[in-house]
């Protein structure tokens, strides 16, 4: 009698990791924290300036500083990550975050803080991609990885919203030094709780590390977001800007072809071969560049037109995480129920309508509340664009798929302050009256009037009684200027709907599992 053969044992799909969410939950919290701090510093900068009084290139510096760390170092960054191991990489950004967040109590001059900001970048860079490749190894089920990244997303618009309240709050009550010092705390848990939780992940095939391919990646992402940074502030008449696009230009393309060219690139560039892949990025792209100019603009409006204090002004910004807390977790859902693409391109076209609101309706707050909580209900959706990126990335390339998204937000927000910004310096300029408060300003005052909104408040101040009318005109124009950029920020987020429509396959769903 012959015996039938065995039939093959089926492969297994990877067991999921029996500690995955409560690690979800050290990840979610050190995000929060991070996207936090960023935004409680744009609360305290005034309060820093007051006390060291920075030249206003150091004040520059001060704020730039991180963002040029942070994308220079994103993609070196993550592919350590992948080498080296992701759980070491994110406990080595949270010590680093915790100690420079120690050092700002010795910090006593601008070049000291500008020190801080920049150690905090390196922290911040090892973070961000850190937990989001982490999510990508902890959740083998693509369910579950969706509900997770949906979890994710709310956290980072938690945390933005949170920043200029829990900043207010504190500056309310301490120096700035307590901006940066209440991170001390929070990174000492999460570094407890990483070291007992997390379990440790790399590419298991790494190949040899790309010296050359480092240099240009940092250098060439410095200068592209410096360049971009410049023309918001000078223009496009000096050379500077144009020379450091020339340079970043240069860089990247070398860098792009490098990669290409190797087996084991820095930064798993063919990615965007994948049609979802590029339509998330595009997605997270055009997200920040509306969400960054609309909220700083939004920001000063509520502080200078309405006269609200830094705290009013956080708690007034909360519809808009409060419609991305309502509508990151159940995105997933709605993407498996109705499609990726509906929820995708609907995101993005609820955003965009949002925006659109602002010239149409009064400058009333009960309208804007209306128009920042349609733009948080579109952002929640797009906790989507995560799972696009991360879904058809292979688990060895992870650390590439969150550098590349990280990175979009890092460019999208540069170009958002750049681009929109000059559009709203344009306009409000434009909606000037040709001789504001009747004329007779001597000519460096009239210059603060069409600089800026707060020059003209200040100018208007120590007018005294004719001041009024200034103050009048200038915040009318500042209105006009919001509204615009709101819209055309909304008609961005529409051309970007209509695009992710056209880029996403009809049938895809990124909720489903390909074991």
């Amino acid at each position: 009698m012959t015996l039938a053969p065995a039939p093959k044992p089926a492969v297994a799909p990877p067991s999921p990791h029996p500690r995955r969410w409560a690690g979800l939950a050290v990840l979610s919290a050190s995000l929060l924290l991070v996207v936090m701090d960023m935004t409680i510093l744009n609360v305290a900068l005034p309060a820093v300036s007051a006390d060291l009084r920075p030249g206003a290139v150091e004040l520059l510096w001060m704020v730039d500083v991180y963002s040029l760390v942070v994308s220079g170092l994103l993609v070196t960054v993550s592919a350590l990550g992948d080498r080296w191991g992701r759980k070491r990489t994110l406990l080595t950004g949270f010590t680093i975050f915790g100690l420079a967040s120690t050092a700002v109590l010795w910090a006593g001059s601008p070049g000291e803080v500008i020190a801080v900001r920049a150690l905090l970048g390196v922290g911040g860079a090892m973070i961000m991609p850190s937990t989001l490749s982490m999510i990508r190894t902890l959740f083998t089920d693509a369910r579950e990885r969706a509900t997770a990244l949906g979890v994710w997303s709310a956290m980072a618009s938690l945390g933005a919203a949170l920043g200029p309240i829990l900043g207010g709050l504190l500056l309310e009550h301490f120096s700035w030094h307590a901006a940066f010092l209440v991170n001390v705390p929070v990174m000492v848990v999460a570094i407890v709780a990483g070291l007992l939780l997390l379990p440790e992940s790399r590419n298991p095939a790494p190949g040899r590390w790309d010296a050359f391919g480092t240099v240009l990646s940092i250098a060439g992402m410095v200068a592209l977001v410096y360049s971009i940074k410049q023309f918001g502030k000078e223009g496009a008449a000096g050379p500077g800007p144009w020379i450091a696009l020339a340079v970043a230009a240069v860089t990247l393309t070398w860098f792009v072809r490098r990669c290409l060219g190797r087996p084991d690139p820095l930064l798993e560039v063919r990615l965007f071969r994948s049609r979802p892949f590029t339509a998330g990025t595009l997605v997270a792209v055009t997200t920040s560049i509306a969400m960054a100019a609309v909220m700083l603009l939004m920001a000063q409006w509520m502080q200078l037109v309405q006269g609200h204090s830094p705290l009013e002004t956080g708690m007034r910004l909360l519809p808009t995480a409060l419609g991305a807390l309502l509508m990151s977790p159940p995105a997933p859902w709605l993407a498996a129920r109705f499609g990726t693409r509906p929820v995708l391109a609907g995101g993005l076209a609820v955003s965009g309508l949002g925006l659109g609101l602002l010239p149409a309706v009064p400058a009333t707050y009960p309208w804007i509340a209306l128009s920042l909580f349609l733009l948080g209900l579109g952002m929640g959706s797009l906790a989507i664009a995560s799972v696009a990126i991360m879904a058809g990335t292979p688990p060895q390339k992870a650390g590439s798929a969150a550098a590349i998204e990280e990175t979009s937000y890092e460019l999208g927000g540069a170009l958002g302050v750049a681009v929109l910004g000059s559009l709203a310096a344009v306009v409000y300029r434009g909606a000037l009256p040709p001789a504001p408060a009747g004329g007779g300003l001597p000519g460096p005052a009239a210059d603060a009037v069409r600089e800026s909104l707060g020059g003209a408040l200040e100018v208007a101040r120590q007018a005294g009684a004719a001041g009024a009318e200034l103050a009048r005109q200038a915040k009318a124009a500042f209105t006009t200027s919001l509204e615009v950029t709101g819209l055309a920020g909304g008609l961005l987020m529409l051309a970007a709907a209509l695009a992710v429509w056209w880029l996403v396959p009809r049938d895809l769903d990124v909720t489903a599992s390909h074991h």
